[in-house]
């Protein structure tokens, strides 16, 4: 829905990224209700420049948006562009997503540390008891490792895991852009405020998470070709995530070896997406429930030895 699309999405993710979009209104709503903060959810669509229409999943709902049409649907857009879709998806804001997150888990009475990195998992009599960090150590019947690309570098399991960067930029004083946009490297998000994001690069960097001035014209640069009324925007601010990837770009998600010890993590591009599907089932898997999903592709079994 954000870093990734419909086009991009892995077969074996498909059916959760399906039941993740139908939640995403309910989830938004109770978030939103919880924390006060306006999260930006977006349902105006995405136009997809040059698209592979073959790769369209078949549950999706793309139209061809005609280039006589173009100059109304999306007067910013560049009018030669004439192979265009149109794909119903919505959009919404990350870091206000996980603001909103965080204010509604205090909000429900959640204790939350933060300040100092985990360095294991605590493990007594072959279960996990709680982790441990540089300063202390915060005992839990259950134990969630969703450290994101930082979670192959918690003890005692070492799930294969690595970062991913991506650099991007938002801009300000453009024209208005109503639609998402991608082309096959590129992408422009629209925000509420009057944002536009421009990303993304995928880089395998480690984890640094610096950005490059030269990379970041040249996504200012393309994103001006495809909307030349960006030339007089200005760059708000430009920088880097970690995405977590995997050896197969597939979820990391369920039990672990270790009774107590869950994961979910390895999500790369498609974190936002399923971040209300990757909520559900855990918390089905954590409470002895039988997970909605099949979730075999992703467990964390396939990497062993």
């Amino acid at each position: 829905m954000l870093d990734n699309s419909p086009l991009e999405i892995p077969r074996e993710l498909q059916s959760l990224a399906a039941a993740s979009a139908k939640m995403y209104p309910e989830f938004v709503h109770e978030l939103q209700d919880e924390s006060g903060v306006n999260v930006d959810l977006r349902e105006q669509g995405t136009l997809l420049v040059h698209p592979a229409q073959r790769h369209l999943p078949a549950d999706c709902a793309a139209q061809d948006a005609p280039p006589d049409n173009l100059a109304k649907f999306e007067p910013a857009l560049r009018p030669e562009h004439n192979a265009v879709a149109y794909l119903k998806e919505r959009s919404v804001d990350p870091r206000a997503l996980g603001g909103a997150a965080l204010k509604a888990a205090k909000h429900r009475a959640v204790d939350i540390a933060s300040g100092s990195e985990v360095e294991s998992v605590l493990i007594e009599r072959e279960r996990a008891v709680g982790v441990a960090t540089r300063k202390t150590e915060y005992r839990a019947r259950t134990v969630v490792n969703c450290a994101g690309a930082w979670a192959g570098q918690i003890g005692p399991q070492k799930f294969p895991t690595r970062p991913v960067k991506g650099q991007m930029l938002a801009v300000v004083g453009g024209p208005a852009v109503h639609h998402v946009i991608r082309t096959p490297g590129l992408y422009l998000v629209p925000r509420g405020d009057g944002r536009i994001v421009i990303g993304s690069t995928l880089e395998d960097a480690g984890f640094d998470k610096r950005t490059n001035p030269d990379t970041i014209r040249q996504l200012l640069e393309a994103a001006r070709r495809l909307v030349p009324g960006l030339r007089k925007a200005r760059i708000l601010e430009d920088w880097a995530g970690l995405r977590p990837g995997t050896p197969d770009d597939l979820p990391i998600l369920g039990a672990t070896s270790t009774p107590g010890y869950f994961v979910a993590t390895g999500h790369f591009r498609d974190g936002i997406l399923l971040a209300p599907v990757t909520a559900q089932v855990m918390a089905q898997i954590v409470m002895g429930a039988k997970p909605e999903h099949d979730l075999a592709a992703f467990s964390a079994d396939r990497f062993a030895s």
